[in-house]
């Protein structure tokens, strides 16, 4: 693997004018190759006075388009120019992830002049939200669980228990579905959604596994593909167990920025100057908690699910800094309940998220059938990166005993689209940046756009001017950077980090969206996808 420190070069003051461009508007194949068949009704929010919602059905098995259906729910905020460019389907990752919401968000959040240009669409995928909910076992992540970490083997087996049982449950529950919850399928029901809207072509924007999503749609429908956006990317040769353990080694070392934060901030926090203290700190007060869980609710795998977003965002840094140095200075549980409640605490929707997650990713690709592999493998992982490396192992673990067969992965590699935009974070724990610089090679013509030293998962619109520059040149005109060779195209600085809060901010309870545009988005994309 390329070693994120030091992996960019200079592309030159000049990169930014080196551009190639996609057919405009009034070339490039927008026009309706039929009638659209949607039909829109109101359904206006506070924050989305124009957005509308609809549903479309789709063949629950494509390859028997005459059988049996599921409905895809959508929302959109329509056009208002009069050059219209075509739907814009967004996509938040996941997989598991809702995206109703995401239509009146990016719709807000790209320059007006650009998103009057087109329909923005969400969806719920097939299984989410709307679109058919799945729900396994309901309640399965309620508090308190056993600890992640086993200390013997009867408490890996109490684990092992657990997954095994999720995994039959779901068989149980839903054996005519299952079948059916892949990324192939989804990618089918996307061109399902681009016919109703009786578009030639798709533009897409897709976050996590929403560049998955995306790559697996292009491949195949290469010809339909207009314009194509894809934010921090999924390693695509690594579907699914590798890049789980690229994830385990990538948190850790977030983890670790997240600790050299707080002992930067040493006078606000009182956990030391040392990270290493700072961490040893944080170890501490996971094994407190497993002996005497926060509020009865806070345990040690509770403790992870709490700062693990942290590793997604680091927007919400002030927040778990101020729970962890409540907890380690004075004993405060109350602050680290509330932040489990706004960041680690699964409601039915992430119940939901979850059933669909496994269901998917399990039946995508292979995944070790032998236990001993998943056990080796995760204690070679937490003997470097202890930080999410068993518990990250218990989330997936489900796939080790999964009722459907898997398929093949499908090979992304791509050299019919016009030209791609990819955005990664150098220092993305969620999608590591290797799996972007992969991706970008596997999209031939495709433009990488880096964000050197960013860690957030999820880039654009979230605050960074210069790549939201990018984002709304491509959108608009179809432009696209390239550089001077190497696999990078252009560069844009991180966002600063951000600083402890002050005043009554600093002693009010963490709130959803108290994070700004950046918070709106992670929200959205929610974790683990």
């Amino acid at each position: 693997m390329t070693n994120r420190s030091g992996i960019l070069f200079a592309v030159g003051a000049t990169v930014a004018g080196l551009v190639t461009a996609v057919p405009s508007p009034a070339t490039a194949g927008t026009g309706a190759q039929r009638a659209a068949s949607l039909k829109w009704t109101d359904c206006a929010t506070k924050s989305s006075p124009t957005l509308q919602c609809s549903s479309v059905s789709a063949p629950l098995d494509h390859d028997d388009p005459s059988g049996r259906k599921v409905t895809l729910a959508l929302t959109r905020v329509p056009h208002t120019s009069k050059t219209f460019q075509g739907p814009l389907l967004v996509n938040p990752g996941g997989p598991g992830g809702s995206g109703l919401s995401m239509a009146g968000f990016v719709a807000a959040s790209l320059p007006k002049g650009v998103a009057a240009q087109y329909d923005v669409i969400g969806f719920d995928p097939r299984g989410v939200g709307k679109s058919q909910a799945l729900d396994c076992v309901p309640k399965y992540s309620d508090p308190v669980r056993p600890d992640s970490v086993p200390q013997s083997l009867r408490d890996e087996q109490i684990n092992r228990d657990r997954a095994r049982s999720f995994a039959a449950a779901c068989g149980k529950k839903y054996p005519d579905l299952l079948p059916y919850i892949d990324t192939v399928s989804a990618a089918k029901d996307l061109d399902v959604i681009r016919r109703a809207t009786g578009a030639a072509k798709l533009n897409y924007l897709g976050y996590s596994y929403g560049t998955y999503l995306g790559s697996v749609y292009a491949k195949l429908f290469p010809d339909r593909v207009r314009r194509l956006v894809l934010d921090s990317n999924v390693d695509p040769t690594g579907i699914w167990y590798d890049d789980n353990l690229s994830q385990d080694y990538a948190f850790d070392t977030r983890h670790k920025a997240f600790m050299a934060w707080v002992a930067k901030y040493r006078s606000t926090y009182e956990l030391g100057s040392d990270p290493a203290q700072v961490e040893a700190a944080w170890y501490r007060m996971r094994a407190a908690v497993k002996k005497h869980p926060a509020g009865r609710k806070v345990g040690a795998s509770e403790l992870d699910d709490t700062f693990l977003p942290g590793g997604y965002y680091n927007g919400y840094w002030p927040v778990l800094a101020r729970a962890f140095a409540g907890y380690v200075n004075h004993k405060d549980e109350k602050a680290l309940v509330k932040a489990y409640e706004r960041f680690g605490a699964v409601d039915a929707q992430g119940d939901n998220g979850y059933s669909v997650y496994t269901a998917v990713q399990c039946r995508d690709a292979q995944w070790p059938r032998d236990w001993n592999v998943w056990r080796n493998d995760a204690w070679k992982v937490h003997t470097k990166a202890p930080f999410m490396a068993w518990s990250n192992t218990w989330y997936n673990a489900p796939c080790a005993d999964w009722p459907v067969e898997p398929l093949n992965p499908v090979r992304v590699s791509n050299h019919e689209l016009p030209p791609v935009l990819l955005f990664q974070a150098t220092d993305d724990a969620a999608t590591p940046y290797e799996g972007g610089v992969t991706l970008h090679r596997e999209l031939r013509g495709s433009s990488l756009v880096v964000e050197q030293g960013g860690g957030n998962h999820g880039v654009t619109l979230s605050g960074n001017a210069c790549l939201d520059k990018y984002l709304a040149d491509y959108l608009a005109k179809g432009t696209v950077p390239h550089g001077e060779g190497g696999d990078v195209d252009a560069v844009c600085a991180k966002t600063p980090d951000p600083k402890p809060a002050a005043g009554k901010a600093a002693k009010a309870a963490p709130r959803a969206g108290a994070e700004g545009r950046g918070g709106a988005l992670h929200g959205m994309l929610g974790f683990r996808g």
